[in-house]
């Protein structure tokens, strides 16, 4: 109840503004090293969130935990075979991997021409119109581990397809363009693909961003693309993802011993089989992010704690400067909890002060960040925020320290006895 009635009383306001009127730049100084902490917190934990969720956007379509492997050339002879051997995958190479690495959730093997894998890329002709294009030979599983969104009206490759070798394909938005007349629906239409004709089933929706898309990509059955190209049981490369909560690199080693195994290449061999592990890369942005969040955390209140001792300082000398007043108040009746709460008071005060300007100053910061990066496609930043309840706890602290610094000064200003402070000149 006193302190509701010290929080609500003009006197006492009074006297704050005008100590601190007294103490003008020793304050501000002070303030501006409180605010300076909780900025810096901002600050850094809205652009650790930003980057985390720019990546999240950049793979968003792709499982976190895939990975993709391929196979190069072996670099030690190995069990009757010389070096500078070509290892080559095989559709066998999925049934194996399943079975002798259980943490794979899903394995997708692709070819394709026009790629990093190699090949010229189709010729695909409409009428008047042509164009080279890159063409995948995919499995319907491949949407499990990177989604791909298709128009209304139209369809990826399903197992129908596969089975029937049907003669199918899913084009990019570019390849539309640059195929059909504007307003023209593709779906249900033929294209020419290496002097083959496929049915258009589906137009891919083209995000941009990620680096393992792009706008004028060609689709079509695994098993119709070995007829077409005459590749086989052969392999390109595989695309895999693990389950939730496993090591990736772990998963990573395994799935290279086994194919080391399968198609005898050394085990110390390192460079036979090349990989990207996308979720090693993720687990490491994510570390980073967190990092840099518990980073802000301790500098932060780091220098929060440095400005709010500032604080209690002035209040010392605050105190200091005004025993004669004070020493008229007790001998005037003021009891020391009334003394205690006033000083209290303006500690929490310029506490609070100091932190809601600065999480005004560091939302703008932020706000500005993202507005100069909202239109950068091609940078993985995006919505840089610091969530309420994070900076609930921050100011919180503040307004914890502030009282416990509080209470140096305030102790000091109850000590003072009336008569030795009336004495003082």
């Amino acid at each position: 109840m006193n302190s509701l009635k010290i929080f609500f009383d003009l006197e006492v306001w009074q006297e704050i503004f005008g100590s601190i009127k007294k103490n003008k730049i020793r304050t501000i100084i002070t303030v501006i090293g409180v605010l300076w902490g909780i900025f810096i917190y901002i600050v850094l934990s809205g652009s650790a969130t930003g980057l985390d969720n720019g990546f999240e956007r950049e793979f968003k379509n792709v499982a976190m935990n895939s990975m993709f492997v391929w196979a190069e050339e072996t670099s030690i002879p190995y069990d009757g075979f010389k070096t500078g051997r070509f290892p080559q995958l095989k559709l066998k190479d999925v049934e194996i991997l399943k079975k002798r690495v259980p943490e794979i959730k899903y394995i997708v093997p692709r070819n394709a021409r026009g790629t990093f894998s190699g090949g010229a890329p189709a010729s695909i002709v409409r009428g008047s119109n042509y164009g080279n294009y890159a063409i995948y030979g995919d499995y319907p599983e491949f949407t499990k581990i990177a989604t791909k969104e298709i128009y209304d009206g139209g369809r990826f490759i399903n197992d129908s397809d596969i089975v029937n070798n049907r003669k199918v394909c899913v084009i990019g938005e570019r390849t539309m363009k640059d195929l059909f007349e504007p307003n023209e629906d593709p779906i249900g239409k033929y294209v020419r693909i290496d002097n083959v004709f496929f049915k258009v089933i589906g137009v891919s929706v083209f995000r941009g961003g990620s680096p393992f898309d792009s706008d004028s990509d060609v689709f079509i059955p695994f098993s119709t693309y070995r007829i077409l190209y005459n590749t086989g049981d052969n392999v390109d490369w595989f695309n895999i993802a693990a389950y939730e909560n496993v090591n990736v690199l772990e998963v990573e080693d395994k799935i290279k011993t086994t194919l080391k195994r399968i198609h005898r290449v050394s085990p110390d061999d390192k460079r036979a089989f090349g990989s990207f592990n996308l979720g090693e890369i993720f687990n490491k942005i994510v570390g980073f992010a967190k990092g840099m969040t518990f980073l802000s955390l301790i500098v932060g209140i780091a220098t929060i704690l440095a400005g709010v001792i500032g604080i209690g300082n002035i209040l010392l000398i605050s105190v200091k400067e005004r025993t004669k007043e004070l020493g008229v108040r007790r001998a005037l009746g003021a009891t020391p909890n009334e003394i205690r709460g006033q000083i209290l008071l303006e500690s929490v005060f310029l506490t609070i002060i100091a932190g809601i300007i600065g999480v005004v100053l560091g939302s703008f910061v932020l706000a500005g960040i993202n507005y100069f990066t909202l239109d950068l496609d091609d940078y993985p930043y995006t919505n840089p925020t610091v969530p309420i309840s994070f900076i609930s706890i921050a100011l919180f602290i503040m307004i914890s320290l502030g009282t416990l610094i509080g209470l140096i000064p305030a102790q000091r200003a109850v000590s003072i006895k009336p008569i030795e402070a009336l004495r003082e000149e």
